[in-house]
C-alpha cells in the first residue's frame, strides 16, 4: 500500500511542487501550518525506516528503499542543532530554537540561557494573529518538545508548572499522551486535568470521548493507553483499539480547521526514546507511525495547496544510529528486523517477572530462549559461541541490583543504564541486520528539514535550527523572532 501511495505521490509532487514553489511568490502568508517534529529523528532513522519498508517487498533480493511521505517533499535542507552550552543539544533547547528563533541552554524551555527572560513563541504569535493552535505528541503533553510550543520555564523537569501553563495557554487543542505528574512531584497538588476542565477544556480520555469531540470547544484528547510517564504506547506495542498519532493529527485538523487558519505542531516523541535504548525496530515502527501523521498533513495540503505549509524535521539525532556494521561488512539483512514484534520496554516487563524468582546464580539463558525467539526471532540454538557468551553475561548483569549495575562504567558503555539483557538482544538483532549505534544519548549531527507548500523553497539549504522558526514566522506574516 505504501509503495503504491509513494508512486502516486512522486508523480503528483512534480506538479504540486511547481505550484508550491512558483506560487509562493504570490502567496503572502501560509494560512494552514503544520510543524512536524520527529524527536531524535535524523537521516539514519528515516533511511532505516525506508530500507525496512523495502525489505518487506523483497528488498533482500534487490536492495532499495520505499520513500516515506516526508522524503518526497520538494524542499530538502539541513539544520544544525547545538545549544548555547553544548554541541549536543537536548530537546528543551532544541524545541526553544525551533519555536522562537533563539538559542538557549540545554534544559531550558522558551527562555534565554539564564532562565529569566521569556522568548515569544511562534505559536503565541500565531494565536495573537487569529490562528487556532494545536499541540500533538506521542509522549506526555508536558514533555520538553510540546512544552516548547506553549511554556516558559527554567527547567524542563518542572512538569507540574508546565502543565499549568498548558491550561493557561488558551490553545484550542492538545492531543496524544497525558499529563506527566499531573498532581505534582509529591502528588499533593490539584490535578492539572481539573485545572484544564476549570479553564474550559473538554478532557477526553476514552476512544468514545475522543471520537465525539467536535469543533467549537477547547479539547485535550488523551490516549486511553499510557505508560508510567503518561506517554502513548510504542507503535510496535499499540493495542488495536488505541489511538494513533495519525488519528490525533486528523482530529486536530478537524477541530482547528476554519476561516482564520491554524498552526498544528505534531511530535513523534518516542522515536527518540527507542533510539536512547538502541532499539532499531521500535524506532523504525515509530518513525513510520510519525510519517503516517505527516501523510494526514499532506492529504490536507492536497486540498489547500496554495494556503498550506508543512515543515517536517527532527530536533536532534539520538543514538548515533548508522546503516552498517563491521560484522556484516558491505551487507545488510533487514528482513531479520521483521521478526521483532515487541519493544524493549515490553520485553523488560517479561524479564521483570522472571527476575522475581531468579538470581544471578540461578538465571539461565535456556529459560528465556522461548521468549527470545518469540519476541526477537533469535533462536539461541543457532547463535555463535561469542553471541551466547554476550547474552549470558548480560543476563547475569540484569539479575543484579540497579545500583550495582550502574557502579561499573564499563557496563554503562555496554548497556547505557537500560536492562542489560534486553539491550544485548536488540544489539545482537540490529548487528545481524547490519545496523549499529554509537551512544545512548543524543548526537550533534545536522538534521534534515523537509517542506512542501507556501514558502517551502525557503527551507532548501544548510542553516541553523533557529532559522527554521524565523523562516516559518516570515511565511506566516508574524514578523521576526521576539
Amino acid at each position: 500500500m505504501r509503495t503504491t501511495f509513494f508512486r502516486a505521490l512522486a508523480g503528483a509532487t512534480l506538479g504540486l511542487s511547481i505550484v508550491a514553489v512558483s506560487g509562493a511568490a504570490d502567496a503572502k502568508e501560509a494560512k494552514y501550518v503544520f510543524m512536524m517534529i520527529g524527536d531524535g529523528m535524523a537521516m539514519a532513522q528515516r533511511n532505516a525506516a525506508e530500507i525496512f519498508l523495502a525489505s518487506r517487498d523483497g528488498g533482500e533480493v534487490k536492495p532499495g528503499i520505499v520513500k516515506l511521505t516526508m522524503s518526497a517533499f520538494p524542499a530538502q535542507g539541513m539544520q544544525t542543532t547545538y545549544s548555547t552550552n553544548s554541541i549536543i543539544t537536548d530537546s528543551a533547547a532544541a524545541a526553544t530554537a525551533l519555536s522562537t528563533g533563539f538559542k538557549t541552554q540545554s534544559g531550558v524551555i522558551g527562555m534565554d540561557a539564564t532562565g529569566k527572560k521569556p522568548f515569544k513563541l511562534i505559536s503565541e504569535m500565531a494565536k495573537e494573529k487569529g490562528y487556532k493552535i494545536g499541540i500533538v505528541t506521542s509522549v506526555s503533553l508536558n514533555h520538553a518538545t510540546p512544552a516548547g510550543y506553549y511554556a516558559h520555564v527554567p527547567s524542563r523537569h518542572d512538569y507540574y508548572g508546565i502543565g499549568l501553563q498548558m491550561a493557561d495557554s488558551g490553545f484550542e487543542y492538545f492531543g496524544g499522551g497525558g499529563v506527566n505528574r499531573a498532581t505534582g512531584k509529591k502528588k499533593d497538588k490539584k490535578s492539572v486535568y481539573d485545572v484544564l476542565t476549570e479553564k474550559g477544556y473538554t478532557v477526553a480520555k476514552t476512544r468514545g470521548a475522543f471520537d465525539a469531540l467536535k469543533p467549537g470547544a477547547k479539547a485535550v484528547a488523551v490516549n486511553p493507553y499510557l505508560d508510567g510517564s503518561s506517554a502513548m504506547p510504542y507503535a510496535i506495542d499499540r493495542p488495536g483499539d488505541s489511538i494513533s498519532l495519525a488519528d490525533f493529527t486528523k482530529k486536530g485538523v478537524e477541530l482547528l480547521d476554519g476561516p482564520d487558519g491554524f498552526f498544528l505542531m505534531v511530535e513523534g516523541g518516542k522515536i527518540d526514546w527507542s533510539c536512547h535504548a538502541n532499539d532499531a525496530v521500535t524506532s523504525i515502527k515509530d518513525t513510520v507511525a510519525f510519517d503516517d501523521a505527516v501523510k494526514v498533513a499532506y492529504d490536507f495540503y492536497q486540498k489547500h495547496p496554495d494556503e498550506t505549509l508543512i515543515v517536517t524535521t527532527g530536533d536532534h539525532e539520538t543514538g548515533g544510529l548508522t546503516i552498517g556494521f563491521a560484522g556484516t561488512k558491505y551487507d545488510t539483512f533487514f528482513p531479520q528486523l521483521a521478526k521483532q514484534n515487541a519493544s524493549y520496554d515490553e520485553f523488560d516487563k517479561s524479564l521483570a517477572d522472571y527476575k522475581k524468582n531468579h538470581t544471578a546464580d540461578t538465571a539461565s539463558l535456556d529459560d528465556l530462549a522461548p521468549q527470545v525467539k518469540e519476541r526477537f526471532g533469535l533462536d539461541v540454538a543457532d547463535l555463535k559461541e561469542h553471541e551466547v557468551s554476550d547474552l549470558n553475561k548480560a543476563l547475569k548483569q540484569s539479575m543484579l541490583d540497579k545500583k550495582v549495575q550502574s557502579a561499573n562504567p564499563q557496563d554503562y558503555l555496554l548497556y547505557g543504564g537500560y536492562e542489560p539483557f534486553t539491550v544485548a538482544l536488540t544489539h545482537l538483532l540490529n548487528r545481524k541486520a547490519g545496523l549499529s549505534w554509537t551512544t545512548y544519548s543524543h548526537t550533534g549531527v545536522p538534521v534534515p528539514v523537509m517542506a512542501i507548500g507556501v514558502g517551502a523553497e525557503k527551507f532548501n539549504g544548510y542553516y541553523d535550527n533557529t532559522d527554521v522558526a524565523k523562516k516559518m514566522m516570515n511565511i506566516m506574516g508574524l514578523g521576526g523572532a521576539a
